[in-house]
Parts: structure tokens; sequence; C-alpha cells
């Protein structure tokens, strides 16, 4: 075995080890479990500052684009953010770049006996031991310490409040859209959802928040005048402005807390990307110099030039166009609809769709109605995966049957779609987050096994 293939094998034990807990969709509302466990590990969250990242949809882009910044800006990164689409080490990235198997296990090595006494502890007290989420935090939180990292992006799992991130103290608390998802657990209402979220808001912070609607605005400028120095609000104090498509992106100005920031372009599509940017802006600005330092031109064109954002909008191929977004609640999926007319013309569009059991999978449905033309229903690899038969009978009593197509598998599925696409037509693999890591997985093994023959070729091996 080769010293690669030894610590990627290790990295799979460790999963293997985090996916006994309690799963990250079971979340607990508490936070002492995590407070005991990297108090242990001697507080690593506490070794260096913090920009927290909250909010409903945009949270994973708003946190690469703030990293890149702060990346370009010269200082080492931390980036935290969830879930991943293929491997876990996704979740954890050190100066842009995902954490190495090795690196990865070694600090789960240190970690995982203080974990084990954290979680006797709590049993012997009668609860449950830490959950995979919480684990995780630690680990990661443990990880970016041995680095060590100047700044941590650090983007919540779920909610606010009672998030294990939310044992890190933020120097700025971000707000992207606050809108209902995980009502189960965060509550009915814009309100009580915003009221968790605000949880992240720390005394002495600064907050950013995104446009919001009245009720969650409310509850972020009552938190922050309790705890916090100053709000600063998307369409107040920031905000995109002549924005225009272009082929593989969008250009458009910014007005930030500091200045004005001219043709910047993102080689993403999505009005909301160019929102996140600006977000991302005014957030590095509020953290370098409490919004009255602009940033050098320089820093902002060339990290925002060099942003991805993997599974939202990810345009993987241009014949047919092929689009991978992880919208996975009404409102992501009305984003996704309102992109592919504004940023795609509209196209004849087949969308391969998956959707978690505990999803609205009526409301991503009727969101992406008007968007979508055919739909290929599966089942991705997730044991939360809603029954492809389910969703297909769903799908069908929504548009008819001569619109809805099952293959249970999500490979031939995605394979069945990209065949029967017609010229100048589109391909979005959209509905769950593990669906679009499915297809990403697959696409890759497929790009190794094709390097690997070219490999073996050249060696005349074959």
């Amino acid at each position: 075995m080769s010293e690669e293939s030894y610590w990627a094998t290790r990295v799979d034990e460790v999963m293997a080890a985090l996916m006994t807990r309690v799963p990250e969709n079971k979340l607990r509302p508490r936070l002492e479990p995590t407070r005991r466990a990297v108090e242990m590990l001697g507080n690593p969250q506490q070794s260096y500052r913090v920009i927290h990242v909250t909010g409903t949809n945009g949270k994973t882009s708003t946190t690469r684009f703030i990293e890149r910044i702060l990346r370009e800006f010269g200082l080492r990164t931390g980036r935290f953010t969830s879930p991943h689409l293929v491997r876990v080490n996704e979740r954890m990235a050190i100066d842009g770049e995902p954490v190495s198997d090795q690196v990865l296990a070694e600090v789960w090595d240190d970690v995982a006996p203080l974990l084990e006494i954290v979680d006797a502890e709590l049993e012997a007290a009668g609860d449950t031991k830490l959950t995979f989420f919480e684990a995780l935090a630690a680990l990661g939180f443990a990880v970016f310490a041995d680095a060590p990292v100047d700044v941590l992006v650090l983007e919540v799992g779920m909610g606010g409040e009672w998030d294990s991130t939310n044992v890190a103290d933020g120097d700025v608390a971000v707000f992207t859209p606050i809108s209902i998802d995980h009502a189960e657990r965060l509550g009915n209402t814009i309100q009580e959802i915003a009221t968790t979220k605000a949880g992240i808001i720390k005394p002495e912070a600064l907050v950013v928040t995104s446009a919001q609607t009245p009720e969650a605005m409310r509850v972020l400028e009552e938190k922050t005048a309790e705890v916090a120095d100053d709000i600063f609000k998307y369409g107040v104090h920031f905000e995109v402005s002549n924005l225009r498509n272009e082929p593989i992106g969008q250009r458009f100005d910014v007005k930030t807390l500091a200045g004005e920031y001219s043709d910047v372009f993102i080689p993403l599509h999505g009005e909301y990307q160019a929102e996140n940017a600006a977000l991302a802006i005014a957030a590095v600005e509020a953290f370098l110099g409490g919004g009255n330092q602009r940033l050098m031109d320089d820093v902002v064109r060339v990290a925002l030039a060099d942003a991805s954002s993997p599974g939202r909008l990810q345009v993987i191929s241009r014949k047919p166009l092929v689009i991978l977004d992880a919208a996975h609640n009404p409102g992501g999926a009305a984003t996704l609809a309102r992109a592919l007319e504004r940023d795609f013309a509209s196209p004849r569009t087949t969308a391969v769709l998956s959707i978690l059991a505990d999803k609205d999978a009526r409301g991503v449905l009727d969101a992406l109605a008007g968007a979508v033309h055919d739909f290929v229903i599966t089942q991705s690899s997730s044991n939360r995966a809603m029954p492809a038969v389910e969703l297909a009978a769903l799908a069908s009593e929504m548009f008819g049957t001569e619109r809805v197509t099952l293959v249970e598998n999500p490979v031939s599925a995605f394979e069945t779609a990209k065949a029967n696409a017609q010229p100048g037509a589109a391909v979005v693999v959209s509905g769950s987050i593990t669906l679009v890591g499915d297809i990403l997985a697959a696409i890759q093994r497929e790009q190794f096994d094709e390097d690997y023959s070219d490999e073996e070729d050249e060696n005349g091996e074959n």
C-alpha cells in the first residue's frame, strides 16, 4: 500500500468512527458537551480570530468568498464548512486547500482519547455521548490550531445559538438570508429561526447581514443592540449594482461600508452569488478595519476572480449544459429557477432530482415547476433520501406522468438525462447535497480511470 493510500484509508477509518455517533441531522440543542470537549483539548478555538457565518441559504458560498479575500490579503486562513460533497476533508481547509489525509488522521489520533473521556462523562451523567457534529467541530478546531491559522471563517452546522461551532466567539457575525428550513429543530416561523441564528452574535462583535425579511431583521437588530457593537445591512450600508451576466460568470459594482469597487468579476452564476460576494467584502472590511478601511482593489479583484463554490450553480459541462446545484429547500430551489432564467436564458431543462425525506419535497418541486420541463427522479446514497418511487409519484401527481421518469440509481439517472438532452438543453442535478456529491464522486472516479488508463498507455503496459 502506498503512503497516499494508507492515509486515505486512515481518513476512511476516522469517518467510520464519526459515523457511529448520532448523525448530524439529529443535532441536539445543547452546547455544554462541545464546550467540555474543546476545554479538554485546551480551547483551540481561542488561538485564532473567527468570522462566524450563519443563515439559511448561501452560507457556504459566502464563507468561501470571505476566506478567499482574507487569504489574498496575506493571512493564513482556516475554513470550516458543512456538509461535504465527497470527502470529509472538504469541511476543513487551510489556506484554501482541504486538510490533508495525513494531518486529519494524525490530529484525530491526538483528540480521540480526550473525546472518549467526554463521552464517558456524558454517559455517566445519563446523557448521550458526543454526536457526529460535536466531535467533528472539536476535531476541526484542533486542526486549525495545529496549522496554525490566523483567522478561521466558520460556517455553522445548523442554527447558531446551540450549534457546536458557537463555542467560538466571532469578531464578526455574518448572516445570509434567513428563511424556513429545519423547522423541526429551529422553529416554524422566521422570527423563531432568526432568534436561534442570532445566538452567534457575541459581545462587542460586528454584525453584517444580507437583506432580510422584516421579522428576521428586527431580531438581528435587537440582538445587536443588546450585546454587539454595530450592524451593517445590505441595501443600507452595502449593495450590488450594475450587474451584468457573462458566459462564464458575472460582473458588477459594489458599494460597501468603506468605499466602492467597480467592475468586479466572479466566475460563478446566480444573482445571489454577487450579493454573497458583496456580503463577504463587507464582512472582511468589518473584520479588518471595523468597516472604516477600504480593501485594495487588487485584493478584491484577484480573490473573487479565483472564487469557487462547488455544488452551487456549478457548471461542469457546456455540451450539453450540465449544472450541479445543491438546492434542498424551497428557497434554494426558487433561486435555482431564477438563475436558469436569468443566467442561462431558460433552456429546456431536465432536472435529476433526489430529495431527503425530512425536506419539503412538494415545496421544492413547486419552486422548480416553471423552470424545469422534465424530471428524472432518483434516490441518492443517503439513508435519509425519500424513496424514489414516492418522489416520482408526487412529481407525477403535480406535473403528469409524461414529464417524469423514474431511474433509481443516481449515476444511471444522470446518464439518462444527458443521453436524452436535446441540443441547447440543460441538465440540472439538484434537490439534495448528497445527490450532488454522488454525481461528483462518479465524475471523479471516471476521470481517475481515464487518467490511469492514459498513464498505462504511455508506459506501454496496456
